[in-house]
């Protein structure tokens, strides 16, 4: 078992942040997922905010939604061992945890350090376990480029970039929203919403390559 960084005066909560719905307990780590997505949420904002302060707000939103990202927890997960230690149901005990299941795996023992010491031992539980993606970040002025990563699978497997398709769009006049989706190949993948169409098509993108790093495992 990959040790922890942090020491738990309650070992309870390590324990409920450990345990999976699947199990059918009365009490599971739902609670503390939900605590721990806004711990973390606060705490990258502020490591952005303090450490590079030359990005402006767009920038920054871009850079927190990676580093918080399901492909990025999962990571960080996996490499604390997290799926080895979690209590999931009968049904799921022979079968690989999901990237999501992996995020939430750590974002509900960020929620549990939390409640056990407090928003410093958060602090630090989070820029130990996360020093490779914030490292990344600090070098950045500008989030990872999801559009072009997209293209360049796309012409991969097709020859051709992806097409982005305007599903919906609400609004009016200045204060439009769109919702876009990436298709490669006929295939659509999930959609998502932006202020602009610039801005709904990196989303889009964003979406797409989320289901292809699970589906295929490719590297960012």
């Amino acid at each position: 078992m990959c040790p922890q960084p942090h020491d738990f005066l309650d070992p309870q909560l390590l324990a409920l942040a450990l345990t999976h719905a699947s199990t059918g307990n009365s009490t599971d780590n739902e609670r503390l997922e939900f605590l721990g997505d806004a711990v973390l949420d606060l705490v990258v904002a502020e490591e952005l905010y303090r450490v590079v302060p030359s990005l402006d707000e767009g920038a920054m939103t871009e850079l927190k939604a990676w580093v918080v990202s399901r492909k990025v927890l999962a990571s960080v997960a996996r490499d604390m061992e997290l799926a080895e230690q979690a209590r999931v149901g009968a049904g799921m005990r022979d079968r690989a945890l999901t990237s999501s299941m992996l995020a939430n795996l750590y974002e509900a023992v960020l929620g549990a350090v939390y409640l056990d010491a407090g928003l410093d031992a958060a602090r630090a539980f989070a820029r130990t376990t996360l020093e490779a993606p914030l490292a990344r970040v600090h070098g950045l002025k500008s989030a990872p480029n999801e559009k072009q990563l997209l293209q360049r699978h796309s012409q991969l497997v097709t020859g051709v970039p992806p097409a982005y398709v305007v599903l919906n769009e609400r609004g009016h006049a200045h204060a439009k929203a769109f919702l876009i989706a990436a298709e490669i190949g006929g295939r659509r993948f999930p959609g998502a919403w932006g202020r602009t169409h610039k801005e709904a098509e990196r989303w889009a993108a964003h979406e797409a390559l989320l289901v292809l790093f699970e589906e295929q495992g490719l590297a960012g």
